[in-house]
């Protein structure tokens, strides 16, 4: 990026969602659980209403959603 100019508002926004959501997924992985749906809502990224970008999290089997259970109950204990 050249000196003087700013980066543009969209394009920060979806480097960073997209840092968090492998951070995210990276972390999924090392509970072994994995979220086939987990992405960046993209639309979330162009909008001033929200604050911050949006995960979309989407769906999973009973096993997945057990296993996510379990680790945020570890956590919490």
């Amino acid at each position: 990026m050249a000196e003087g100019r700013h980066e543009n508002p969209t394009l920060a926004k979806l480097r960073d969602a997209e840092e968090t959501c492998e951070r995210l997924r990276t972390a999924l992985a090392g509970a072994d659980i994995m979220l086939p749906s987990l992405r960046v809502d993209l639309a979330s990224c162009t909008t001033t209403a929200l604050r911050s970008p949006l995960l979309e999290l989407g769906g999973c089997n009973l096993a997945t959603a057990e296993k996510l259970a379990k680790a945020l109950g570890e956590q919490g204990s």
